[in-house]
C-alpha cells in the first residue's frame, strides 16, 4: 500500500548521507511477508496423496478421532437361524430409470440403478459453473470423480457386497407429491427397495423445501442388519482444476467442538467411531454434510482418491499433476442408519439455520456455520465479511453489490485511519527538522568501524536526541501496519464467501477471480507511482527514491494480477483515497514546509548553499 514516506533517519542508515531507515526496513519487511504469502499461495501445490497400506490399519487417535483398526466386524448368524428366518421374495426392477425431485433451492436426479445420486444442481440463480451468461446451474455432482461412486451410494466392509448394493436395480415408490412433467415437487419421499438372495435393502429419502434431506436406509441379511453407510465419495462439483481441489476438506464437529483436516492428509478407508454431531466434506464455498440422528452410534468413514488433471485448465494436453478426491461415508454402528445430509452453499444464514442432533434428539446441537473457516485471520475477516454483508444489505435497489460494499467499507476504513495519518505526517515533519543534528551526530563516528563497541554510544545519543525532540522514530509507520492483516482479511473474505463467487461489478464478473481485463493491476500501479512522486522523501537516496516510485507498483501489480479482483478492487481503492490524501497534505501548512525543506536538502546535494536548517520542536 503507498504512503507518504518517512523521510527521517539517517541514524539507521549506513552512511551520513542516507535516511528513512526505519521506512525501508519496515518497507522491506512488508515485501517479503507479502512475498511469501503470495509466493505459498500461488506456487504450493497439493501432493501426491500416499496410498495406504492393504494390511490393517493401526488404531491411531487424533485430533479427538479414533481410528479403528481392520474392519468393524458383521452380525454372525446364530447356528440355525438363517433356516429358521422366512425368506424374502425378490424385489428388483426390471430397466434403469431416474426419478428427480425439486424444490426452490434443489433439483436431485436419482437413478434407481443403485439407488443413488447422479445429479444434486443447485437453482439459485447466483450458483452457476461458470460466470458467463451461458453458465449453467451449479451440479454438486463431480463429473470427474464418479468412478469413485455416486452420493448415496452405500459402503459396507465386505467389498463384493457392497458393489452389488450399488449396481442392483431398485423399485421406487413415491410418497406426498403427484409429479408434475415428470418431476416432484417437494415434500416429498422417494423409497428404493432392492431384495434378493436373502439381502432385503431399503433407503428412503425425505424432503422438504431447504437445502436438508433426511435419508433412512436398512440393509438386512438373512434378517439380520448389515453395517451400511451412505457415502458422498467424490468432493464437490465446483471443483473443476487441481488447484479448487486442493481446498478440499474433511470438516467434523465432535461434542460441540469443530476441527478439519486438509484433503492431502485423510487416510482412505478409515473407520471412526465417535460422536459425531455432523461430519462434512467441504472445499471454498461448497459442503456435504452428513447430521445423524444419534450421534453416540455414528461410525465415519474417510475416503480418499487422487486423479490426474492437466495442469493448465485450458490446454487437455499439458502435464498432469495429481489432485486429492476427499469423500466420506457414515453410518449407524446398530444397522440402521437415520440421518440429515446438507449440500449446499456455506452461506451464513443458510448453516445458522441447520442444528445438528441434540438431547432428545431433537435438532437443538450446535449449527454448520463453523463450515466458513476464515482460518488465522478470522478475528478480522469475519467482522470484515459481517460488516461488507451489512452494507451490501443497506444498498438500494440497483447498487447492492458486493463491489461497491467492498469500496464503501474501503473507504470507511480509510477515513478510520485518517488521524493516524495526521499523526504520521507530524512524526516525519518533525525527522525533517532534526535530520542535520542526526547528521551531525552520526559524522562524529563516522571514522569507527561498525564494529567498534564505541559505535553503542552513537545510538545511545541518537535515542536521547529523539527523545528530546520529541520524536516517535516509528511514528509515520503507523499507518502501513493495520493495512497489513487488513489486506489478508479480505484475502480470507473473497477466499471463502460465498456470496463473492461470481459476484459482478462493472466489467468484472466474479469478484473472487482475477480482473480478466488487467485494469485494476494498471490502476494500482499508477496509483502507487503517483503517489510515490508527490511524496516528499528528503534524505532519500536517488535509486532508493526511484526503486519505491517505480519497483514497488509494478511489483504489486503484477501480484495482484493473480489473485481475487475483489481484493485489487480494494488495494486500488485505498489508492486513490491516499493520493487523494496526499494531494490536500500538500497544500496544507505542514506539506508546505515538508516539501520546501526537501527542496532544500535537494538543493544542497546538488552543490547550492542553502542555509542550514536548524532542528526545532
Amino acid at each position: 500500500m503507498s504512503e507518504f514516506r518517512n523521510p527521517n533517519l539517517q541514524a539507521q542508515g549506513g552512511n551520513g548521507g542516507s535516511s528513512g531507515g526505519d521506512m525501508r526496513g519496515t518497507i522491506a519487511f512488508t515485501v517479503l511477508a507479502l512475498v511469501a504469502f503470495f509466493a505459498f499461495q500461488y506456487f504450493a501445490k497439493p501432493k501426491q496423496p500416499v496410498a495406504p497400506a492393504p494390511a490393517a490399519q493401526s488404531q491411531q487417535q487424533q485430533s479427538g478421532q479414533a481410528a479403528i483398526s481392520g474392519q468393524p466386524g458383521q452380525p454372525r448368524l446364530a447356528a440355525g437361524q438363517a433356516q429358521a428366518s422366512a425368506p424374502t421374495p425378490s424385489i428388483a426392477a426390471s430397466m434403469v430409470t431416474q426419478t428427480t425431485v425439486e424444490n426452490e433451492n434443489l433439483k436431485v436426479v436419482f437413478t434407481n440403478q443403485g439407488a443413488q445420486v447422479e445429479h444434486w444442481i443447485l437453482l439459485g440463480k447466483q450458483y452457476k459453473d461458470h460466470p458467463d451468461p451461458g453458465g449453467q446451474q451449479l451440479d454438486l455432482v463431480n463429473s470427474r470423480t464418479s468412478a469413485f461412486g455416486l452420493p448415496l451410494s452405500l459402503f459396507t466392509y465386505e467389498p463384493d457386497l457392497t458393489k452389488e448394493l450399488n449396481s442392483a436395480l431398485y423399485q421406487v415408490s413415491v410418497s406426498g407429491a403427484t409429479p408434475s412433467t415428470g418431476i416432484l415437487q417437494a415434500p416429498c419421499s422417494v423409497t428404493f427397495r432392492y431384495a434378493a438372495n436373502g439381502l432385503d435393502v431399503v433407503k428412503t429419502f425425505r424432503f422438504d423445501a431447504s437445502y436438508v434431506m433426511t435419508a433412512e436406509v436398512a440393509v438386512k441379511r438373512n434378517g439380520l442388519p448389515v453395517r451400511a453407510l451412505l457415502t458422498w465419495p467424490g468432493g464437490l462439483g465446483d471443483q473443476t482444476e487441481a488447484m479448487h481441489f486442493s481446498y478440499g476438506k474433511f470438516a467434523w464437529s465432535l461434542d460441540g467442538k469443530d476441527d478439519s483436516v486438509d484433503a492431502k492428509k485423510i487416510s482412505d478407508g478409515a473407520s471412526l467411531i465417535q460422536p459425531y454431531d455432523y461430519a462434512a466434506v467441504t472445499d471454498l464455498y461448497f459442503a456435504a454434510a452428513f447430521l445423524p440422528d444419534a450421534p453416540e452410534r455414528t461410525t465415519v468413514v474417510t475416503l480418499h482418491h487422487s486423479i490426474e488433471l492437466p495442469s493448465d485448465p485450458a490446454d487437455p494436453n499439458s502435464q498432469k499433476k495429481p489432485a486429492n478426491v476427499v469423500g466420506l461415508a457414515m453410518g449407524d454402528t446398530s444397522g440402521i442408519t437415520r440421518l440429515r445430509l446438507f449440500a449446499g452453499p456455506k452461506q451464513t444464514a443458510v448453516l445458522q439455520a441447520i442444528h445438528s442432533t441434540g438431547a432428545g434428539g431433537k435438532p437443538t446441537g450446535p449449527t454448520l456455520e463453523p463450515l466458513i473457516q476464515f482460518g488465522w485471520w478470522t478475528v478480522i475477516a469475519k467482522p470484515l465479511y459481517l460488516a461488507l454483508r451489512f452494507l451490501h444489505g443497506q444498498l438500494g435497489s440497483g447498487i447492492n453489490n458486493w463491489g461497491w460494499a467492498i469500496i464503501i467499507a474501503t473507504a470507511i476504513f480509510n477515513l478510520l485511519m485518517l488521524p493516524t495519518r495526521f499523526m504520521a505526517m507530524k512524526s516525519s515533519l518533525k525527522m525533517m527538522r532534526i535530520q542535520p543534528k542526526v547528521e551531525a551526530l552520526k559524522k562524529r563516528y563516522a571514522h569507527l568501524k561498525t564494529t567498534d563497541p564505541k559505535r553503542a554510544e552513537m545510538n545511545t545519543e541518537m535515542m536521547a536526541l529523539y527523545k528530546t525532540e520529541g520524536v516517535n522514530m516509528y511514528g509515520s509507520c503507523l499507518p502501513m501496519l493495520p493495512q497489513i492483516p487488513l489486506f489478508f482479511a479480505y484475502f480470507r473474505v473473497l477466499q471463502n464467501a460465498v456470496e463473492l463467487r461470481q459476484a459482478h461489478w462493472l466489467w468484472l464478473t466474479d469478484l473472487s477471480a482475477p480482473d480478466p481485463r488487467y485494469i485494476l493491476p494498471i490502476l494500482i500501479i499508477l496509483t502507487m507511482f503517483l503517489t510515490q512522486y508527490i511524496t516528499p522523501s528528503p534524505g532519500m537516496d536517488p535509486a532508493q527514491r526511484r526503486m519505491m516510485a517505480f519497483m514497488m507498483p509494478v511489483f504489486f501489480g503484477f501480484m495482484l494480477l493473480h489473485y481475487a479482483s475483489g481484493l485489487a478492487l480494494y488495494w486500488g481503492t485505498s489508492n486513490l483515497i491516499q493520493l487523494s490524501m496526499q494531494l490536500g497534505i500538500n497544500q496544507s501548512s505542514m506539506g508546505k514546509e515538508m516539501h520546501a525543506i526537501a527542496a532544500k536538502r535537494a538543493a544542497k546535494k546538488a552543490g547550492g548553499k542553502p542555509k542550514t536548517i536548524q532542528g526545532r520542536r
